[in-house]
C-alpha cells in the first residue's frame, strides 16, 4: 500500500511539473509577443515649403505634401506657445506679432502615431521704416572724394545753417498743370533746411495757397551747370504711398526751347508705395527724356529693386555721363544704361543744370491715401561732380 502511494505521488508530481513548465512556456512567449513593436507603415517623401507675405507682416504660408499621408499637423512656435494645426490638404497659416526667426514644424501621418517630420526655419522681418519720419539715418553707402584720372571739379556738402545760393535758387508754386503732372503739392522756400551737414526738404500735409500739401523744389539753373563727368548724390529717400523723391537734370537750354527738346535725365526717382509691388519704396528708377528725330516724346528707363525701403538708409545714386553712353548706379552697382552716339540724342551732348524736389501725388505715383505719413523728408549728404 505504501509503495502504491509513493507512485501515485510521483505521477502526480511529474503532471503538476510538466503542467507549470508547459504554462511558463506559454507566458513567456506571450510576453515576448507583448514586447516586440508594432509594424508601421509611414508616409514618405515629405517636404515643406514655407512662403512669406513681406507686405503683411508676420504672414506665412505653409504647404507640406507627402506620399500615403492620410492627414497633416503642422506646428508654429512663438514665445514657447504652440500652435498646432491638423489638416487634411497640408496647408496651414499663421502670422508672428515680432519680429524674429521661428521654427515651422510639419508632420505627415498615416495614423496618429505614425507620422514622419520635417522642420524648417522662417524669418519675419517687418516692411515698417527702421527710423521714424524726419530722422536722418546714421548709417549707409558713402563714395570717396577721388577717382583715378577724374578732378573733383564741383561740390555741395551742406554745411552751414542756410542752402548756398552761390549753388541753389528755389522753384515756387503748384507749376503749370501742377508742374505738368498733375502734382498736388505747393513749393515753398521754407520746406527747406540745412543743418550738420544735411540738406533736407520736407513734404507736409497742409494747406497753403489752395493746395493741401506743401515741399520745396531747389535747381542749381543759372548757377551751376556741367557737361559730362560722374556725379555722386548722397541721400536718404522718404517712403509712402503718393511720395514722389527725384534727383534730376534738365539740360541748360531749357530757356529758349521746349521740353523734352532741352533733354532730361533722372538720376533718381522713387513713386513710394508697398515694397516689392511694380512702384514701390524699395525701388529705384533711372530715366532720359528726348525728342527723337521725328520731334516727339521719346524716354528710357531702367530700375532696382533693393531689398530694403530707400529710406532705410543713406544710398549714393551716380551717373556715369559721356558724348557716347550715360549710365546708373545705385551704391557703385550698375542698374541701368543707355548709349547716346546716334543724332537723336544730341541734347544729351550739351550742358546740364540740377533740380531736387519732393512732390506729392501726380500722374504716375498717384495720390497719397490712409496710410501715407507725414511729413516725409528727402535727405542730402552731398553732391558731387567729377570729370576727366
Amino acid at each position: 500500500m505504501k509503495v502504491l502511494i509513493e507512485k501515485v505521488f510521483k505521477v502526480r508530481y511529474l503532471i503538476l511539473a510538466c503542467t507549470l513548465s508547459i504554462s511558463a512556456v506559454l507566458l513567456n512567449s506571450c510576453k515576448k509577443e507583448e514586447e516586440e513593436p508594432p509594424k508601421v507603415s509611414l508616409p514618405s517623401g515629405l517636404t515643406l515649403a514655407v512662403s512669406v507675405d513681406d507686405d503683411n507682416f508676420g504672414f506665412i504660408s505653409v504647404r507640406a505634401t507627402a506620399s500615403n499621408a492620410n492627414f497633416y499637423t503642422v506646428i508654429f512656435t512663438e514665445e514657447g506657445t504652440e500652435k498646432i494645426e491638423r489638416t487634411n490638404t497640408g496647408e496651414a497659416s499663421y502670422t508672428y506679432k515680432k519680429e524674429g526667426t521661428y521654427s515651422i514644424k510639419a508632420r505627415a501621418h498615416t495614423s496618429d502615431a505614425e507620422y514622419i517630420e520635417e522642420v524648417k526655419t522662417v524669418t519675419i522681418k517687418s516692411n515698417e521704416p527702421e527710423r521714424q519720419p524726419g530722422s536722418i539715418p546714421s548709417s549707409g553707402y558713402t563714395t570717396p572724394l577721388t577717382y583715378a584720372g577724374c578732378t573733383l571739379v564741383w561740390q555741395d556738402e551742406f554745411n552751414g545753417t542756410s542752402l548756398n545760393s552761390s549753388n541753389w535758387v528755389h522753384e515756387i508754386g503748384n507749376g503749370s498743370s501742377g508742374w505738368g503732372n498733375n502734382e498736388l503739392q505747393y513749393y515753398r522756400e521754407e520746406n527747406t533746411s540745412v543743418a550738420n551737414g544735411i540738406l533736407t526738404i520736407t513734404a507736409k500735409r497742409e494747406t497753403f495757397q489752395g493746395s493741401i500739401y506743401t515741399s520745396s523744389r531747389i535747381k542749381t539753373q543759372g548757377l551751376q551747370s556741367f557737361q559730362y563727368g560722374r556725379i555722386d548724390i548722397r541721400a536718404a529717400a522718404p517712403y509712402g504711398k503718393g511720395i514722389w523723391p527725384a534727383l534730376w537734370m534738365l539740360g541748360d537750354n531749357i530757356s529758349n526751347t521746349t521740353w523734352p527738346a532741352c533733354g532730361e535725365i533722372d538720376i533718381m526717382e522713387m513713386t513710394g508705395g508697398p515694397t516689392s509691388s511694380k512702384q514701390g519704396d524699395d525701388k529705384v528708377f533711372g530715366t532720359v527724356h528726348w525728342a527723337d528725330n521725328d520731334n516727339k516724346h521719346a524716354e528710357f528707363g531702367g530700375n532696382k529693386q533693393m531689398e530694403n525701403k530707400l529710406f532705410d538708409n543713406f544710398h549714393v545714386y551716380s551717373l556715369e555721363w559721356d558724348a557716347s553712353s550715360i549710365k546708373w548706379y545705385i551704391d557703385n552697382t550698375e542698374f541701368h544704361s543707355i548709349e547716346i552716339t546716334e543724332s537723336q540724342f544730341d541734347e544729351f551732348r550739351q550742358k546740364f543744370f540740377f533740380i531736387f524736389n519732393v512732390a506729392v501725388g501726380g500722374n504716375w505715383p498717384g495720390s497719397p491715401d490712409a496710410t501715407t505719413e507725414f511729413p516725409q523728408s528727402l535727405h542730402v549728404d552731398y553732391i558731387r561732380v567729377f570729370q576727366k
